[in-house]
């Protein structure tokens, strides 16, 4: 029987999780089948029991269960633990589940691997204490920056967010109104201001010459934030194409056991 996987959300038709995953499995010559499952708020548990009855073997979950998946997990990595989200749901031997949280490797080799950034010993403005950014603090902590500071237009949640991480490494929460003199070699924007054609209100000389810009929002045309960046002086004003990939790529691999190559997946959704 052809092993099934999936991806969960709601609205789910414009994921692009199928195309990306079907382009993996050919690529490892694995027989698998990935579909797309529209979930009914309130009922994440019983979507989940269906599709194991129907053979299923692994999922991917998107907004806006990420909070209930990692609920029903019943074990979870560090990552997943520490986003307080689950987007990969692995069904073990056991009938149990192991929650991870891919979002924080993805944007970290996408940063790295794909585009040649160093982050070590940088230092990094994440913008957003949210869902987005708590899926990749510890990611980008592990990556050990000179320094990690979260801003957020409400400061608490920040400063929430960054006490819950300080044994990772450097990292501060602040509000968007106390980064006025700072300085940065990487921006990563984790907050959904771009829907509404919107950039976080930050100082206009924040970035570093030469530094880099990455919106984990991506778009057919460049984000407002990409646009930003390019008009701010980054050397890299990157969109989160390539972060999409990645975190499916470790999915995959947690699922598989085989680590997809991305390059030609990336170019394709291009």
């Amino acid at each position: 029987m052809t092993d099934k996987y999936a991806v969960i959300g709601n609205p789910i038709e414009h994921s692009k999780s199928p195309q990306i995953h079907t382009a993996f499995a050919k690529q490892a010559g694995q027989a698998l089948v990935y579909s797309r499952i529209l979930g009914e708020p309130g009922n994440f548990a019983a979507n989940v029991r269906q599709f194991i009855a129907d053979g299923g073997k692994g999922l991917n979950v998107t907004v806006p269960f990420k909070e209930d998946a990692w609920q029903h997990a019943n074990e979870r990595s560090p990552r997943a633990e520490t986003a307080g989200a689950v987007n990969t749901l692995i069904l073990l031997d056991d009938g149990r589940f192991r929650g991870d949280n891919t979002d924080g490797v993805g944007l970290v080799r996408d940063l790295t691997v794909n585009h040649g950034a160093t982050l070590k010993g940088s230092r990094i403005l994440l913008l957003g204490a949210g869902g987005a950014s708590k899926g990749v603090v510890r990611p980008l902590l592990e990556e050990q920056p000179a320094q990690l500071v979260i801003a957020n237009r409400t400061a608490a949640k920040a400063v929430e967010l960054a006490s819950e991480l300080a044994e990772l490494g450097s990292v501060e929460g602040c509000g968007l109104d106390e980064l006025a003199g700072r300085k940065f070699d990487v921006i990563i924007n984790g907050t959904a201001a771009g829907l509404g054609g919107q950039v976080p209100d930050i100082p206009d000389n924040i970035l570093e010459a030469g530094g880099w810009t990455y919106d984990m929002m991506y778009a057919s045309e460049p984000t407002v934030f990409v646009r930003w960046g390019q008009s701010h002086g980054a050397s890299m004003a990157l969109d989160g194409l390539g972060m999409l990939v990645e975190q499916a790529a470790e999915s995959f691999y947690l699922w598989r056991g085989v680590r997809p190559e991305t390059a030609d997946v990336i170019k394709m959704l291009r």
